[in-house]
């Protein structure tokens, strides 16, 4: 089954028929919001918003593991995590979509493992490709199948927030290979895949990272949230079309 974690809007996909929704209970505390179920052709899909409906939950502050935990617990195999990103690289614009390949991870002091306490070992899994193989491909095809234009690939710089950047950092970043910037990315994609999750992440550039572009001057939020409805839009589509795909798939066996 696929879990898609994202913000509110992403639960009004066109051919979803929304059957419930349910509060989570898991060992590392509550999830960021209550579970919505749906159906289309029979595929059940699971939506979670990451900073709560209301959008309360700063990034540093997002129980990862319990919203993991919860998806995987009630039948997740696969996770579609949606994110706003800030440009770095120079094709990475704002209004693009971007499904990133490698990331760099700058946060510090967030609940980062499964495997604490001492009832349990020390374990240490193999991070050399951070997504799944397989859902990225499931994400290209549902781009070109839509026909929405999107990047293949880039690093996704993970830093802690709430606080956006300082130029300094950027270019810091810049010279480390980041391409795009964001506060959510680390732990979630390693926690998945302490769970066994596929997971993939489809970045939207809402902004020019700090002192690039027209954030030479400082970051207008003004100009990213006039970015972000039309930006969500293609994300709806996008994901609309992963899951259809995956209903046409099932519906012809």
């Amino acid at each position: 089954m696929l879990g898609i974690i994202g913000g509110t809007g992403l639960t009004q996909l066109a051919n979803l028929e929304i059957t419930h929704r349910k509060v989570g209970r898991t060992p590392y505390g509550e999830p960021s919001g209550a579970l919505t179920f749906g159906h289309i052709c029979d595929q059940e899909v699971i939506f979670l918003a990451r900073h709560g409906y209301g959008h309360t939950i700063p990034p540093h502050e997002v129980n990862y593991r319990a919203n993991l935990w919860a998806l995987k617990e009630h039948g997740v195999d696969r996770v579609v995590s949606v994110a706003t990103v800030g440009g770095i690289h120079p094709e990475l614009l704002p209004g693009m979509l971007v499904i990133p390949d490698q990331i760099i991870d700058y946060t510090h002091g967030r609940a980062s493992t499964y495997f604490v306490g001492g009832d349990k070992p020390v374990t240490h899994l193999d991070f050399t490709f951070p997504y799944c193989g397989a859902m990225r491909a499931a994400l290209l095809q549902a781009a070109i199948d839509a026909g929405i234009r999107l990047r293949d690939g880039g690093v996704y710089g993970a830093v802690q927030g709430p606080r956006l950047e300082t130029a300094a950092e950027i270019n810091r970043m810049e010279r480390d290979g980041a391409d795009m910037v964001g506060m959510t990315g680390m732990p979630e994609a390693y926690l998945a895949r302490e769970l066994d999750l596929c997971y993939a992440a489809v970045g939207v550039v809402v902004n020019y990272a700090a002192g690039r572009g027209s954030s030479a001057d400082g970051i207008q939020m003004e100009e990213i949230q006039a970015v972000l409805g039309e930006s969500m839009l293609q994300v709806r589509h996008l994901l609309e079309q992963v899951v259809t795909n995956d209903a046409a798939s099932a519906c012809a066996v």
